[in-house]
């Protein structure tokens, strides 16, 4: 039985092996036509339109921006970025949309998509079926099926997938016996860490979770305040978790941040709900 996704995938394929190549009008004002090579042109199929520049500074065509942005969708990304390395620009949707000339149908599969890969599940412990976390902060929950088949609230803990126990809501645990996290351990025991590119800053753990992903992240001291989280591509402050251009308006790179050290994380952002 197919899935969703592998439905979704068929039916772009499908579409895409349907339609002629796209090109841009070259006589569009609001496009910054370049020469030279197709950056995003991976597979060399040399596409006839012309290069366009995305507002990172690389070139596309309408077909080898679609053809990437499709494979970072399948790939699980509900985001878009550049494929070139050492280029950490993430496009907007938007962007996207003009860029690669989508049609209406592409925007529609993209957007359901994107939808998909946003959603986490996991299999319901008793029956199996797939349920939905609603909340980042809380990790009990609600199976509708078997809430339904029992004629009462059948809810489990979405970390160690037992029925749950205890109060609610809980960020860290149920008060089944060894339900824990271990990334919520690290972040509470890590060392502070002391800063030498950074002045007059204590307090601040070793490691953080990414405010937007919730990738743990070590900081080893060598560079300033502020790190790219490798999988998320998001600049952030170690110190204050605001994002760098947030950061960056009230405090210098090297210098204290105007909110000080944000406290431990007592849990793990969730990538999804941002």
């Amino acid at each position: 039985m197919y899935s969703r996704l592998d439905l979704l995938r068929l039916r772009m394929d499908a579409d895409a092996s349907t339609k002629p190549e796209k090109c841009y009008d070259p006589c569009d004002p609001t496009l910054k036509f370049v020469d030279g090579e197709d950056h995003l042109d991976f597979l060399c199929e040399g596409f006839s339109s012309r290069r366009a520049q995305m507002s990172c500074g690389h070139a596309v065509t309408p077909m080898s921006l679609t053809n990437w942005c499709k494979k970072l969708l399948e790939q699980g990304e509900k985001r878009f970025f550049c494929g070139q390395s050492g280029c950490d620009a993430e496009w907007s949707y938007a962007e996207v949309c003009k860029m690669a000339l989508l049609t209406a149908e592409e925007r529609e599969c993209f957007k359901e998509y994107m939808a998909l890969n946003a959603v986490e599940t996991r299999s319901c412990p008793r029956c199996k079926s797939s349920v939905v976390r609603n909340h980042e902060f809380n990790l009990r929950v609600c199976c509708n099926v078997c809430t339904a088949k029992k004629g009462r609230i059948y809810a489990f803990c979405w970390q160690c997938m037992r029925e749950w126990k205890g109060p609610q809501p809980r960020p860290d645990c149920c008060e089944n016996d060894g339900c824990s996290n271990l990334s919520l351990q690290t972040l509470r025991s890590c060392p502070d860490i002391n800063f030498t590119c950074v002045k007059e800053i204590t307090g601040c753990p070793s490691i953080r979770a990414c405010p937007t992903c919730g990738c743990l992240l070590e900081h080893l001291n060598t560079n300033c305040k502020h790190l790219l989280c490798p999988r998320c591509k998001v600049k952030f402050c170690f110190v204050c978790l605001k994002i760098y251009t947030e950061c960056r308006k009230t405090s210098s790179i090297c210098g204290p941040c105007s909110t000080g050290v944000a406290p431990r994380q007592i849990s793990i952002p969730v990538w999804w709900q941002k």
